[in-house]
């Protein structure tokens, strides 16, 4: 796996979880592990985690941009493709595309799209269709169940 800024995780067990320390009575001692005086010890006192020499690395590093969807989106096969893989009459299924290769994978099942020129006659089951391709479909004499 490449590295990369959204791939980099720490070693196992190499976070250890925190004490809720300084909330109440029983929170560790009276300091609230802060030791005693000095800027440290205040609240808000001393800056953070300095960058120190990592915002270079960082800039020159690949990020993951755009977004990804969590929906799963179905397989898309066009008119023209069914129009050259089927004969005129047959029944055009989610398990038939798959068995001719024309898609990859039905487990999100399958979308028709109006792509291309539909010269033969199909009927169309179980996939799901886009306005377009199913006035191509029924205009070509076949039909969209």
């Amino acid at each position: 796996m490449a590295l990369s800024l959204h791939t980099i995780k720490p070693n196992k067990g190499a976070r250890k979880k925190s004490f809720a320390i300084g909330r109440g009575l029983a929170s560790k001692g009276t300091y609230s592990g802060r030791g005693a005086k000095g800027q440290r010890a205040r609240s808000g006192g001393r800056a953070g985690l300095q960058l120190k020499g990592v915002r270079k690395l960082m800039l020159s590093m690949p990020k993951a941009r755009g977004f990804t969807s969590a929906r799963p989106k179905p397989a898309v096969v066009n008119v023209g493709t069914l129009s050259a893989s089927f004969a005129s009459g047959s029944v055009v299924t989610p398990k038939a595309l798959l068995e001719k290769g024309l898609v990859a994978d039905v487990a999100h099942g399958v979308k028709v799209l109006a792509d291309g020129e539909l010269s033969v006659k199909l009927a169309v089951e179980g996939c799901r269709v886009s306005a377009a391709a199913k006035a191509k479909i029924e205009a070509a004499g076949g039909t969209v169940k």
